[in-house]
C-alpha cells in the first residue's frame, strides 16, 4: 500500500498566513504540467511496485486547473502505476474555483474527494486572511458540491484568528455543523516565517494571535464535533466513521508515498527525498534530467524521532514494539523520558501503544520536541 501526492503550486491570491510552495502567475502552467508527467515517468522504475489506494492533488490551489489538466495526470499515473479502482483521489479546492459546472468535470475527470479550503463563514475574517472568496461562495459551494455527486467532503477551519472571540468561533462550528460534511480539519493560525502575516505582526498593524485563545477555541471544536460523533482521530482532524482521510493517515502511519511536483516531498520508508521549490528551475531540470532534488537517508535516530513526532498527533500512538525493534537504547529512552509525562497524566501506555490523552493535544508538541533524542 502507497499514497501518491502532486503538488500544484498555483494560487490566485497569497494568503497572508501561507508558507507553502505556490505562485500567483499562471505563466508557467504548462511547462510545470508537463513537467509533473514527465516525473512521474521518470521515477516509475522504483516506484512500480507498489499498490496505491491514494492520489491527493495539494498545494497551492489544484482547483484552479482545469478538469482536463488533472485528467491527464491521472491519465498517465494509471498508465504507469497500480492505482487501487476504489483508490481515495483528492482535489484540494478553493470555493470560488468549483462552480457545478467544474465540480462536474472534475468528478468525471475522477476526483472523488474534495478538501475546500473554507477557512472561516466571515467575510471579515477571509479578508483579514486575504482569501480569494466570499463567505457568500463559502456557503453556496458545500450544497453544490453535494448536488453534483460528490459525498466525501473535508472543509478547512482556521481558529485563533485576531479578534475572533469564543462565540464567533461557536457559530461557525455551528454553522459546519448544519451542512453534515463528514470531515472537517481545523488549525490553529500559526505565525511562519517568510510570510505577509508575519510582516504584518511585526510591524505592529495587526495583533498577534493569543495562544490562550488558541486553546480554548481548540477544546470548543472538540467537545461540539464530539459530541456530533465525529472522531477525534489526529490533532486537526475530526471525521465521521468511513470518512477519515486516508492519505493523510499514510503520513502519520510512515506508508510510503510518491510525491511528484515542484516541493513535493516523497518517503520510502528509509529514505526521505524533496523537490525543488522552484517552478522555473523543476521544469527546466526535470525536462533535462538533471537532479531537481535532495535527499536524506534516514538514521535509527530519525525513524525513532519520526514515529514519535507522527505518532503522539493521533489517536493509534506509537508502537512501543516498533522502538523496541530500533534496538534496546530507544525503547529505555522513551521509557525514561515519558515518566514524568506518564505521571502528569499526559501522556498513557494502552495495547503496548505510547499515547497522548486527547484532552492535552493541544500541547503535545512541546512533549514531541523533549522526547526526541539527539546525539
Amino acid at each position: 500500500m502507497a499514497g501518491i501526492y502532486i503538488h500544484i503550486p498555483f494560487c490566485k491570491e497569497a494568503c497572508f498566513y501561507c508558507n507553502f510552495h505556490f505562485s500567483t502567475s499562471m505563466k508557467l502552467k504548462y511547462p510545470v504540467i508537463n513537467a509533473i508527467v514527465y516525473e512521474l515517468r521518470l521515477r516509475h522504475y522504483k516506484w512500480k511496485r507498489y499498490k496505491y489506494e491514494t492520489v491527493y492533488f495539494g498545494g497551492g490551489t489544484p482547483s484552479i486547473l482545469s478538469a482536463d489538466n488533472i485528467q491527464r495526470i491521472l491519465y498517465e499515473l494509471n498508465l504507469y502505476y497500480d492505482i487501487s479502482p476504489d483508490a481515495e483521489i483528492t482535489l484540494e479546492a478553493n470555493p470560488d474555483d468549483l462552480s457545478s459546472k467544474k465540480l462536474r468535470e472534475f468528478k468525471k475527470a475522477g476526483i472523488n474527494r474534495l478538501s475546500i479550503g473554507i477557512q472561516s463563514f466571515s467575510d471579515m475574517f477571509l479578508s483579514f486572511l486575504n482569501r480569494s472568496h466570499t463567505a457568500r461562495q463559502a456557503h453556496n459551494v458545500i450544497k453544490r458540491a453535494y448536488d453534483n455527486g460528490f459525498e466525501n467532503i473535508n472543509i478547512d477551519l482556521i481558529y485563533g484568528i485576531p479578534r475572533l472571540t469564543n462565540e464567533m468561533w461557536m457559530e461557525t462550528i455551528q454553522k459546519t455543523l448544519e451542512y453534515k460534511v463528514p470531515h472537517i480539519s481545523a488549525y490553529a493560525l500559526t505565525i511562519e516565517e517568510r510570510t505577509a502575516l508575519n510582516t504584518y505582526i511585526k510591524k505592529g498593524y495587526v495583533p498577534k494571535p493569543s495562544e490562550e485563545q488558541a486553546a480554548e477555541q481548540f477544546e470548543i471544536i472538540r467537545n461540539e464535533l464530539m459530541k456530533n460523533d465525529y472522531l477525534h482521530y489526529e490533532i486537526s482532524n475530526f471525521g465521521k466513521q468511513g470518512y477519515l482521510s486516508k492519505h493523510n493517515i499514510s503520513y502519520w502511519k510512515r506508508i510510503p508515498y510518491l510525491g511528484l511536483g515542484p516541493s513535493a516531498h516523497s518517503f520510502d520508508g528509509k529514505q526521505r527525498r524533496w523537490n525543488i521549490a522552484n517552478n522555473y528551475t523543476y521544469g527546466k531540470k526535470v525536462a533535462k534530467r538533471k537532479q531537481y532534488y535532495e535527499w536524506e537517508n534516514l538514521s535509527k535516530e530519525n525513524v525513532y524521532n519520526e514515529m514519535i513526532m507522527t505518532g503522539l498527533r493521533t489517536m493509534w500512538g506509537v508502537n512501543m514494539s516498533d522502538v523496541e525493534r530500533l534496538g534496546k537504547k530507544y525503547i529505555k529512552y522513551l521509557q525514561k523520558t515519558t515518566k514524568k509525562y506518564i505521571e502528569q497524566n499526559i501522556l498513557f501506555i494502552e495495547n503496548n501503544h505510547l499515547k497522548a490523552n486527547p484532552d492535552k493535544w493541544f500541547l503535545i508538541e512541546g512533549v514531541i520536541r523533549d522526547l526526541f533524542s539527539v546525539s
